[in-house]
């Protein structure tokens, strides 16, 4: 049998190569010739020819957005999503020979699909723009498909919007989505119902995030988008705001941590030479780009809290904070101070409707920042500043036996939930210590981080007949995740098999924090995984450092192993199918 394959993924162009990979492999299993398109707009050249077309038996289309399908008229066809098609690769495709019906395409009238479908567009975005946004599209563009909607998803993260939503496109929609953990601008949105979740909320029930958005969508204004947050169920609060800051100083803090490491490849010592190369990165990424790291955190915050009014005294305080020497959790005490005195100033104060006008520029940036700064400099700053200080002496100080515990505590967090709140908290206390000089918490976070992908995709390698064909290739490309430090790699396999994953990697991810706590392992790059390693002296104790790593991803891959059940489905309906 000849059959030709259409993967398309609009928001993750990574499922619709594992997709064509997995059926391509899955039909050649069944002695089937294939021919394979992943579709990418962007470059036709790589699309199926008309005679490849013609000369297969019949179509098979695996997408999770629209697509044309005009030039498959009159060929046998099948349709499909690729969480439909990657359960059971073999069985999906004999299932899809036997169903496969001639394609006619039908003209649509103007009014009906007008009528009979939804638009909707939505923003995803997470704290690092790395897994949860890019999940969360992918899987709302399933559901608005299955449901008959059309969507329009713009991603958002560290790494800026993607996929950006036009002023046309947000004005045909009939409702605005944001599935996300930090705070979005919604100016653009202005008169539009406006729907908010969090992105794991979207990921995990994504037809009835889209339904609920529908239905209970509201229009917010311009004054009250920054107050929504507060009132919503999802990923509300503190946390939310805490998450905004963290997202926003990310980027300062990872492009300083690689400057300071690029300077110590020069030598430990060679900055403290004026006039040299490793004297300016150390002045770029230690003096500056740190500097500014506490600060961003604190103005985010309150810009997470009360919108632009608490940008300003947020970025005075967190400049305070760093000043008075209270490093991040000053910074933290400060954002939020400004952002609900901001907030507050904001609703209680009122003016004549002739100088209203000036409240946003003048009256609370003012009141706010005098506010702010008096309680840091009075009351916060020292105790605060002495407490850091506590803090920083006692990791640098601490015994054997606490310093393990410190891994296991920090290992066990990053391997709770996979990128989800714990996971975050972990990190962020981890990148906040950075400017303190405390680099040792961040060596072992980072190496507890990648345990659960790379563990996982070790155990689907050495009990391969425990796993089904999909999850073996899932397992590659978790141990590549996983190699550079995107614990949301595991997801696949927890979201699964949660009894067995989450203990296994938890267990594999204490042992490593422990490891490279017990082994003086410090790290000066805040991200980047193993790749780090290949910048001098960016890690000491590298060879102490991989063997952390090594143990604990063995383990996790040990003990999932044993305790993982057999895939008997599978095995089971090949032989009848074939």
């Amino acid at each position: 049998m000849n059959i030709a394959i259409v993967t398309a993924c609009p928001n993750g162009q990574v499922s619709s190569v594992l997709s064509a990979r997995l059926l391509e492999a899955a039909a050649q299993r069944l002695g089937w010739s294939t021919s394979v398109e992943v579709h990418d707009p962007r470059q036709p050249q790589g699309q199926l020819s008309a005679a490849v077309i013609a000369a297969a038996d019949w179509v098979l289309v695996v997408s999770s957005g629209p697509l044309d399908l005009q030039r498959f008229a009159g060929k046998r066809l099948f349709q499909s999503t690729p969480a439909q098609a990657l359960s059971d690769t073999q069985h999906f495709l004999c299932q899809a020979a036997e169903q496969a019906e001639v394609y006619q395409p039908v003209a649509e009238t103007p009014s009906t699909p007008v009528e009979r479908s939804a638009r909707i567009v939505a923003i995803t975005a997470c704290p690092t723009g790395v897994a949860h946004t890019f999940m969360a599209a992918e899987a709302l563009q399933q559901a608005a498909q299955q449901l008959g909607h059309q969507l329009t998803v713009e991603t958002q993260g560290s790494v800026g919007a993607r996929n950006p939503l036009t002023p046309a496109a947000i004005a045909e929609a009939d409702v605005v989505l944001l599935a996300a953990d930090i705070e979005v601008p919604t100016e653009r949105f202005a008169g539009k119902r406006i729907y908010r979740c969090g992105t794991g909320v979207a990921l995990k029930q994504a037809q009835a995030t889209l339904n609920k958005a529908l239905a209970e969508g509201r229009e917010e204004s311009t004054a009250q988008s920054a107050n929504t947050s507060t009132t919503r169920s999802e990923k509300t609060g503190v946390y939310k705001h805490l998450l905004t800051g963290v997202s926003f100083m990310l980027p300062m803090v990872v492009a300083g941590g690689l400057l300071i490491a690029l300077s110590f490849v020069f030598g430990i010592e060679a900055f403290k030479e004026p006039g040299t190369l490793p004297a300016a990165l150390m002045q770029i990424g230690g003096e500056a780009a740190f500097k500014l790291m506490v600060p961003l955190l604190a103005g985010y915050i309150a810009y997470s809290i009360a919108d632009r009014p608490g940008l300003a005294p947020g970025m005075i305080g967190g400049l305070l904070a760093s000043t008075l020497g209270a490093g991040f959790i000053g910074g933290i005490v400060a954002g939020f101070l400004a952002g609900y005195s901001a907030k507050a100033i904001s609703r209680w104060v009122r003016l004549p409707s002739s100088l209203e006008a000036l409240k946003p520029i003048l009256i609370i940036p003012l009141l706010a920042s005098l506010f702010t700064g008096l309680v840091m400099i009075y009351v916060v700053g020292k105790p605060v500043a002495g407490m850091l200080e506590g803090l920083t002496h006692f990791l640098d100080s601490m015994g054997t036996t606490n310093a393990i515990l410190l891994g296991v505590l920090l290992g066990g967090m990053m391997c709770v939930d996979l990128g989800g709140p714990i996971n975050k908290a972990a990190y962020a206390f981890s990148v906040g210590l950075l400017a303190s000089q405390s680099y040792a918490p961040m060596a072992a976070t980072m190496a507890a981080g990648m345990v659960p992908p790379i563990g996982l995709g070790i155990a689907s390698f050495i009990a391969r007949r425990k796993f089904a064909q999909s999850e073996r290739e899932a397992g590659k490309a978790a141990f590549v995740l996983g190699l550079c430090f995107i614990s949301e790699g595991a997801i696949p396999f927890a979201a699964k098999d949660p009894l067995r994953v989450i203990p296994a990697s938890i267990a594999g991810g204490a042992l490593t924090g422990a490891l490279s706590m017990y082994f003086g392992c410090k790290l000066m790059a805040p991200h980047g995984g193993l790749f780090v390693m290949l910048i001098p002296n960016a890690i000491n104790h590298a060879l102490l450092y991989l063997l952390a790593i090594l143990a604990g991803s063995l383990l996790t891959a040990l003990v999932y192993a044993v305790l993982k059940r057999s895939e008997v489905v599978e095995l089971a309906v090949q032989p009848v199918k074939a």
